[in-house]
């Protein structure tokens, strides 16, 4: 069995397609399909049921990747190790990120660090908070800047509390509501509102401190960016409540003080296992000692 196959098995899973795996993966497809062809039958089952408009793992597969995924890293990991003890960083870092993080500017960072380790392969990636510390559990993400409800703690992995921040309310510039000094949830209860997906960390932040008020609201658009949710906001179609510290960036709304609103912690995580040279050096540029 090769580190070769294996990575190809882990691209098809991860990009759903052998198309887009090869093209990943920098060879052609034919050449990536033969491969994993070949520790099929080394393995003597399949890894993928394969159709003409999908490709999904099989049973056989979704037991074979996450092993696949670990000799990947440790491969990875130990060739950092070798570079890192001759004085080179190298390697790669995979960040995980939510929409609307605020604690640190990410691309200023991520510039500092290219400057630093250009040896270093950056990868970014934006999914949910919870998504996110199961990624960093499995190994898929190497860090990942979180935003959770006050009191929430991420579970199995190691980190830092980055900020805590309180919630405004954001509105069109014409919105009645816009030129208060400041507002309450019942003012905003009965708005139409714009808010991230059910159960997901960032709109729980928000369903809490209207449940805590014993209040309903009702969420008409649910969406995955805040830049999104801005959209709307300035078509007049919706309001929302987002963290303070982010708002600056959103161009063409207006934002008002929530008393008793909603409140978040960001919070950077990683594996409790332990660090590579690389996450360790990014750790660095970002000022943060791990313990």
């Amino acid at each position: 069995m090769e580190l070769q196959q294996m990575r190809y098995v882990v691209a098809v899973a991860e990009t759903g397609s052998f198309t887009k795996a090869a093209r990943q993966c920098l060879v052609v497809q034919s050449a990536l399909s033969h491969q994993i062809a070949r520790l099929e039958r080394s393995l003597g089952a399949r890894l993928f049921d394969r159709t003409s408009r999908s490709v999904r793992l099989t049973q056989a597969g979704a037991a074979f990747l996450p092993a696949a995924r670990q000799c990947l890293d440790f491969a990875e990991r130990a060739a950092a190790e070798v570079a890192a003890a001759v004085g080179e960083v190298r390697g790669r870092v995979v960040v995980g990120v939510i929409p609307t993080v605020a604690a640190v500017d990410l691309p200023a960072a991520l510039k500092v660090f290219r400057e630093r380790y250009p040896q270093v392969r950056v990868a970014l990636k934006m999914l949910s908070s919870l998504d996110m510390v199961k990624q960093v559990r499995d190994g898929a993400l190497d860090l990942a800047f979180l935003g959770l409800p006050l009191g929430a703690r991420p579970e199995g992995v190691r980190g830092r509390e980055l900020a805590r921040d309180e919630h405004v309310a954001v509105l069109a510039p014409s919105h009645p509501l816009a030129r208060r000094p400041e507002l309450t949830l019942e003012e905003l209860a009965g708005e139409m509102f714009a808010d991230f997906p059910a159960r997901t960390p960032g709109r729980v932040q928000a369903d809490q401190a209207f449940e805590k008020a014993g209040l309903r609201r009702e969420v008409a658009f649910e969406v995955t960016t805040a830049e999104l949710m801005a959209g709307l906001i300035r078509e007049e179609l919706a309001v929302a409540v987002l963290p303070s510290r982010y708002t600056p960036q959103l161009s063409g709304v207006v934002t008002v003080p929530v008393v008793d609103g909603p409140s978040r912690v960001e919070h950077l995580v990683w594996s409790a296992a332990g660090l590579t040279p690389a996450t360790a050096a990014f750790l660095d540029v970002l000022g943060v000692e791990p313990d």
